[in-house]
């Protein structure tokens, strides 16, 4: 399971020791606790310490919610190790609960023996019934089976701070630089990074500099110092990695990266055109610094507007791209149509979200696939890509623009919230070593017909401009010389080479291949986007016990991978893991006729592993023995 894997328990210097091969922290509070800048300096001092790392921001959807409220919660939580680190672990070793209402909604499901480490100024009569408590946690036994360390973090950061001018309300702000400081003792952290960045970022803001780093050697010297009972310390190995340059990346910087290097090896400027919706507008954000690089973005009035620029830059010989979530793909739909009938390159970035509707915009679901291959009116297919962790996202990211490029496609790139706001560690390729896929226009003005087709199925692509190279465009059906048609006839053939153009990208793909496992063995577990770490973790395990599971992963969802269909039959017995109510699986029925059984969950969170375990044992048990 992808819980702390514990080797040994030593005391030093009167201190318990904890020997981990992958430690799971938790960092909770309200929104307003700066709970996420908390864990992505955590974040910073663990890749700087070389281990192995997975990370998952969660925050709430509201702006503001009231304050101690659970509809405020912001939690971060990073899973690392002395090995790679796949998933973002199914339960933490250590919380830290800035207030009541954090430790009520991340009580459920932690184990007996995780250390909780509480902010017991903000543990009020009003905070506990906010939170929704009853009666106190800590002295009526909900806590019993943990180990419960209360300190008072709000008054030991007012008084830690309190040299700095600041009022109280701004020497509070500070209280997650204090439990920082504890943490980065229990986990032998060096400080130096963390007041390094400090320094860059409040450079302008000396008061508040001082109040952060004074709260944060405070909340060490705290840990070192007293005799706090409870308390251990962790030891977690360094993770051995390959040689080479590493930085850490999250989903968001991965498109984004991988846009950039895709649009360069084509030879074209990159436009960028989105609506800002959650969670896919720092894609956006990324872009709009990197303009230095041939990219323009931006930021449009409305989702149609957003993806109708993007399609008219790629007209005028850019490769547009555009960017969106949940409703926001609905509404561009109509204008992915006008891309499939105009036949011109596109990408659309969905970052999927928990729906219907608004749903839960913050929260992570797979739930966008069908309306991906078929959400649109008329048939219109589109190629279907999916990023199965924030590393490969940069690849199906210039993937996505290869092939919208190179097959006059529209390309829809698939990542859930999971994978955009994740972090993982990155080993940065030589893309000097990487080949180029230069684009050619059409210049010729000789027999030219702007629908006929080569062996690829695949029009020219003409510069608007390019002398004796005019013709029509746009939603209305067109014969091969670009002329409107109402034959039917003709509507019959255009509709069925766009579709065979799009079947034939598959020959453009690599064929299905697995991730772990032999064809024929008993059972093989499926999965898509950002369930790959914990379906990776469970068939790992599974499989070091010598049982016959296999892993197949796909992240090229239409058209789907050569030989997938035969791979699929070698197989027992199918497990099909997706986070919505059953897509994929029934892709899968459909096309190749298997018969395939589902694992689904809705919760707007990344699968356990155990649970995944447990279905495979089911399955197992059942058919296997």
């Amino acid at each position: 399971m992808a819980v702390a894997e514990e080797s040994g328990r030593t005391r030093e210097a009167g201190r318990e020791v904890r020997e981990l091969e992958t430690a799971v922290v938790r960092f909770a509070g309200d929104s307003g606790d700066g709970i996420q800048l908390s864990g992505r300096l955590f974040t910073l001092s663990t890749a700087l310490a070389g281990h192995g790392l997975e990370t998952f921001p969660d925050f709430p959807a509201e702006i503001r919610a009231p304050a101690g409220t659970t509809y405020g919660v912001s939690a971060y939580q990073i899973h690392f190790g002395g090995r790679r680190v796949r998933t973002v672990g199914d339960r933490p070793d250590v919380l830290v609960a800035l207030n009541p209402a954090a430790l009520r909604v991340h009580l459920e499901g932690l184990a007996p023996g995780t250390v909780v480490i509480l902010d017991s100024g903000s543990f009020t009569e009003r905070n506990l019934r906010k939170a929704g408590f009853a009666r106190d946690p800590r002295t009526d036994g909900t806590l019993a089976s943990f180990r419960v360390i209360g300190i008072d973090i709000s008054d030991l950061t007012k008084r830690a701070t309190a040299h700095t001018g600041l009022g109280v309300r701004e020497c509070l702000r500070a209280k997650n630089f204090f439990a920082l400081g504890l943490v980065f003792w229990m986990f032998d952290r060096d400080l130096a990074p963390v007041e390094a960045w400090a320094r860059a970022r409040f450079r302008d803001r000396p008061a508040v500099l001082e109040a952060n780093l004074a709260a944060l050697r405070a909340g060490h010297a705290l840990a070192e110092t007293t005799e706090i009972p409870q308390l251990p310390s962790f030891r977690v190995p360094r993770a051995r990695f390959r040689p080479g340059l590493y930085r850490a990346l999250t989903g968001h910087e991965a498109i984004a990266f991988g846009l950039v290097d895709g649009a360069r090896r084509a030879g074209l400027p990159l436009f960028y055109a989105s609506y800002p919706i959650t969670p896919a507008s720092p894609v956006l954000h990324q872009l709009a610094r990197m303009r230095g690089l041939g990219v323009t973005t931006f930021q449009a009035e409305d989702e149609i507007a957003a993806v109708s620029a993007a399609i008219g830059a790629s007209y005028a010989g850019a490769i547009g791209v555009t960017g969106t979530s949940g409703p926001g793909l609905d509404l561009k739909q109509e204008a992915i149509g006008l891309a499939v009938m105009a036949e011109l390159p596109l990408v659309v970035v969905d970052m999927q979200r928990a729906g219907p509707s608004t749903g839960m915009p913050t929260k992570t679901e797979q739930s966008d696939l069908l309306a991906a291959l078929w959400g649109r009116h008329g048939d219109a297919p589109v190629v279907v890509l999916a990023a199965s962790g924030p590393a490969d996202a940069f690849e199906r990211a210039r993937e996505a623009v290869r092939l919208a490029v190179h097959h006059m496609v529209p390309v829809i790139l698939l990542a859930d919230a999971f994978v955009a706001n994740a972090a993982e560690p990155w080993r940065i390729p030589d893309l000097a070593r990487e080949p180029d896929w230069p684009v050619r226009f059409r210049t010729e003005n000789g027999d030219f017909r702007p629908y006929a087709r080569d062996d690829r199925m695949v029009r020219p692509w003409v510069v608007p401009g390019t002398p004796g190279l005019a013709h029509r465009i746009g939603g209305l059906e067109k014969d091969e010389f670009g002329r409107v048609s109402y034959d039917p006839d003709n509507h019959e053939r255009m509709g069925r080479a766009r579709w065979k153009k799009v079947l034939r990208v598959a020959e453009d793909l690599p064929p299905a291949e697995l991730e772990q496992g032999e064809p024929g063995d008993c059972v093989c577990v499926v999965g898509w986007g950002g369930t790959w770490g914990p379906i990776s973790r469970a068939v790992t395990t599974r499989r070091r016990r010598g049982e016959r599971v296999a892993h197949l992963h796909l992240r090229h969802l239409w058209p789907l991978p050569r030989g997938l269909g035969e791979l699929l039959r070698s197989f027992d017995h199918l497990l099909v893991v997706e986070m919505n109510r059953g897509q994929l699986v029934r892709l899968l029925r459909g096309e190749y006729l298997v018969d395939a059984r589902s694992h689904l969950a809705t919760r707007g969170r990344p699968f356990a592993v155990d649970e995944i375990e447990r279905a495979i044992d089911a399955m197992v048990e059942e058919h296997c023995r």
